[in-house]
């Protein structure tokens, strides 16, 4: 092994390729075993490489995250096939994302030359730790990009998941990040026996975590639900992008989706997805128009994503509207998309043609404030598109509501592993919030998800049609959404305790 890594090439390969299969750990694939292999292996490179200094430590965390990043994020271009302004940038979108987001990965092992670190159990502390706060610091450094956390990997073990509403997603992070990187102790020069003393530790502890996700799961499930009134029926249209370029009268659209709904003989909120109109279009409905919806009772509602403007700013909004039609609440989105929904440096890029990708030129304004909305009885929080990426910073308002809603667009991305990505963040949230979550997408996955992480109702990306939902669970304040990232910070602190004792010990 050691003659093999001697080679110089021959390392830049390997950690490309370890990057490469760490991503099949992750959605839709979820082959999480392999980062038993890959973290080890990822770890001895590095010890390695500090003791023969082959090529700079910066480029052993760098190309492990470009193969990474490479492999599950090179859906991302497909948002720039559907305007020909940005289709000569495809390849390099493809390339250059990954390359940017690797430099984080880069930093990692860089920083881990300071730290001595060698073949024993503080520096697989240092080796998690480090990694984790850098996954952090992407998650959260300019806006933020929380996208593909290694925790993702364990999505389809929701058992193993009840832990996130106690610790939250970073936390969690760490602690895989530990664990897949264990059987590196196999090559350590300890005893036989030391080494099965840790070993097994660990999977009790996976075991007993594993085992308190079941007993919790069934403790929720045994719960009686909240009837919710009115019922709603979450509609997923299946538009192709194009349409929403091509001028498409907004009364079809519509009409559609209120199809798409039937039957309608009840009291109903119908939740459509993100991005469906704007609110000139909306003004300009005719009177044709009202035939149709007035098969709708009179408490009846519609949500629905649509581009709202004060007259200075455009905002991506969901707003909450009479059967006629008539604006009655709405929210901003808070968190946009860069160059998708605005175009950072707008004034200087702008002077040489460069717009954002959805339609038009002028960028989108973010908001600051997410408050809670309501319609009768039932109060929800509101979040569009990526909002519901974001661990710990959904709502400052320690308001009770009923569930989160979030509306989105997945069209841009085609037949692709991001929408289903995309979905499974929400698993996350609804465990870490303690709320149910009813996600609407055009193009991506429609679906109910209790507070436990599990899917009650889904529409799949292929999937045209809607879903009723009568009931939710009872929500109630979780460990997490109380604290939220502070317990990561606390963790921490607790490797960085548990790192000098074992350093003094020893």
């Amino acid at each position: 092994m050691t003659h093999i890594l001697d080679n110089k090439f021959l390392i830049i390969i390997t950690l490309f390729f370890l990057g490469l299969l760490s991503s099949f750990s992750l959605p839709p694939y979820n082959f999480f075993l392999i980062n038993f292999f890959t973290f080890p292996f990822l770890f001895y490179i590095l010890v390695f490489n500090l003791n023969r200094n082959l090529i700079n430590n910066f480029l052993v965390g760098w190309f492990y995250g470009f193969g990474y990043f490479l492999s599950n994020l090179y859906w991302i271009s497909n948002s720039l096939k559907f305007d020909k302004n940005f289709e000569n940038l495809i390849i390099l979108s493809i390339l250059l994302i990954p390359f940017l987001l690797s430099i984080f990965y880069g930093l990692f092992s860089y920083l881990l030359k300071f730290f001595n670190v060698k073949m024993n159990f503080s520096s697989i502390l240092i080796f998690s730790l480090s990694l984790s706060i850098v996954e952090y610091i992407r998650g959260t450094i300019f806006g933020g990009f929380p996208w593909n956390l290694i925790s993702f990997s364990l999505v389809n073990i929701t058992s193993s998941l009840q832990i996130l509403s106690f610790i939250g997603t970073y936390s969690l992070n760490l602690l895989v990040i530990t664990f897949y990187t264990l059987p590196i102790i196999i090559l350590f020069k300890i005893k036989n026996l030391e080494k099965f003393k840790i070993l097994l530790s660990a999977v009790l502890i996976l075991l007993l975590n594993v085992y308190y996700g079941f007993n919790k799961i069934e403790e929720i499930e045994s719960q009686p639900k909240k009837v919710i009134f009115p019922s709603i029926k979450l509609v997923s249209p299946k538009f192709d992008i194009e349409r929403f370029f091509t001028g498409e009268p907004i009364e079809d659209k519509i009409n559609e989706l209120i199809e798409i709904s039937y039957p309608l003989d009840k009291d109903l909120l119908l939740v459509f997805p993100e991005g469906i109109t704007n609110i000139g279009e909306i003004n300009q409905l005719d009177n044709n128009f009202y035939n149709v919806s007035n098969q709708l009772t009179d408490k009846s509602k519609i949500i629905l994503g649509i581009t709202l403007d004060d007259g200075k700013k455009l905002f991506n909004s969901l707003a909450i509207f009479n059967k006629q039609f008539k604006l009655e609440d709405k929210y901003y989105k808070n968190k946009l998309v860069p160059f998708g929904e605005f175009l950072p440096f707008e004034k200087f890029l702008s002077n040489f043609g460069v717009k954002k990708i959805t339609d038009g030129y002028k960028s989108f304004s973010s908001s600051t404030e997410r408050n809670i909305l309501s319609i009768g009885e039932i109060s929800f929080l509101p979040l569009i598109c990526y909002e519901i990426i974001f661990s710990g910073a959904l709502t400052k308002n320690r308001d009770s509501y009923d569930f989160i809603l979030n509306i989105s667009e997945d069209g841009w991305f085609g037949n692709s592993i991001g929408p289903v990505q995309h979905f499974n963040h929400s698993i996350f949230r609804s465990i870490e919030e303690g709320k149910d979550v009813l996600r609407v997408a055009n193009n991506g996955i429609t679906a109910h998800i209790s507070l436990n992480g599990k899917v009650n109702k889904m529409l799949n990306t292929t999937q045209k049609g809607s879903l009723e939902i009568n009931s939710v669970s009872r929500a109630f304040p979780t460990f997490f959404s109380i604290y939220g990232n502070k317990i990561f910070f606390c963790l921490v602190f607790f490797y960085i305790t548990l790192i000098f004792f074992l350093k003094r010990i020893k």
